[in-house]
């Protein structure tokens, strides 16, 4: 009798522990930001699971996969199209489809990120860097990221994952190349200074000049006044004596002639005088007597 007791306890002790099991194992929970593929006997079913609570089949194992957006930071190595060895810092964000996350997880597996993208942002960022020479590499940062971007889109989108940024967010060279780029822009520096310097010269020699232009010019136009003003002056004088002579002359009259000939005349009578010269006749200013011996 004690025995069957002894047994009865032990067998109720797994019916509850049983229950235990199965009841723990028929609720699966699906975090924030997650879905939950269902896997029975290893198949991957055609639905998942939201976040929240669910119940399962004791038998059914749900894989949670992230739905949020994630960021993933590679280092890793390219060249130029000049053959510059450059170290790469590639930060890639991206979210897998929430509605698709069962075909994901069915075709590539759940580690998706090892599997598909890593390898394929490698490939594309040495691809991209090697059509650029390494001069233009830093300064076109943002072509470059865009050109990842647009090759690698659509790409992992055929697996159900969403691509939402690609940014280079370091590109470094070795330490011989940098010093030799310094250098380089030193040159180009002091060569462009020099340019200036050249320029500033020819513009202050080229002004000179244009002042000295300018003050002949107005030497010269000052001169040019002058002689006109002088020239103007003796035509007025000249029109003004012209005039008065031809008032003078206009208001002449044999009256006023005779007057003047005879306020110059200094009394003193012509010795010889005849009508147009044929008839002489005697000076009459020689006193009588002087004449004949």
């Amino acid at each position: 009798m004690p025995t069957k007791k002894v047994r009865g306890i032990i067998i109720a002790a797994i019916i509850v522990v049983l229950l235990i099991l199965l009841s723990v194992n028929v609720f699966a929970q699906v975090p924030t930001g997650h879905t939950g593929v269902v896997v029975t006997f290893g198949k991957v079913e055609s639905y998942v699971l939201d976040e929240g609570i669910h119940l399962k089949l004791p038998w059914q194992k749900v894989v949670k996969m992230d739905n949020r957006a994630q960021k993933i930071s590679i280092n890793m190595q390219a060249f130029s199209s000049d053959i510059q060895q450059v170290d790469v810092v590639c930060a890639v964000n991206y979210s897998v489809d929430r509605a698709t996350s069962q075909d994901l997880y069915r075709n590539v597996g759940e580690y998706y990120y090892n599997t598909v993208m890593e390898p394929r942002i490698h490939e594309l960022v040495k691809a991209v860097f090697a059509r650029f020479s390494a001069d233009n590499l830093v300064i076109n940062r943002d072509t470059l990221s865009g050109m990842i971007e647009e090759l690698l889109a659509p790409e992992i989108k055929e697996y159900g994952i969403q691509l939402i940024s690609v940014s280079i967010e370091d590109i470094d060279f070795t330490d011989v190349f940098t010093e030799a780029v310094e250098k380089k822009q030193v040159a180009e520096q002091s060569k462009l200074q020099a340019q200036i310097e050249q320029n500033q010269k020819i513009m202050e020699e080229e002004a000179l000049a244009e002042r000295e232009v300018i003050r002949a010019e107005a030497a010269a136009s000052v001169l040019k006044i002058d002689a006109d003003a002088k020239a103007y002056a003796v035509e007025i004088q000249a029109e003004a004596e012209a005039e008065a002579n031809r008032k003078i002359a206009a208001s002449l009259t044999e009256d006023i002639i005779a007057y003047v000939e005879a306020n110059n005349w200094n009394g003193v009578l012509p010795q010889f005088y005849g009508a147009d010269g044929i008839l002489p006749i005697l000076d009459l200013q020689t006193p009588a007597g002087e004449g004949n011996d």
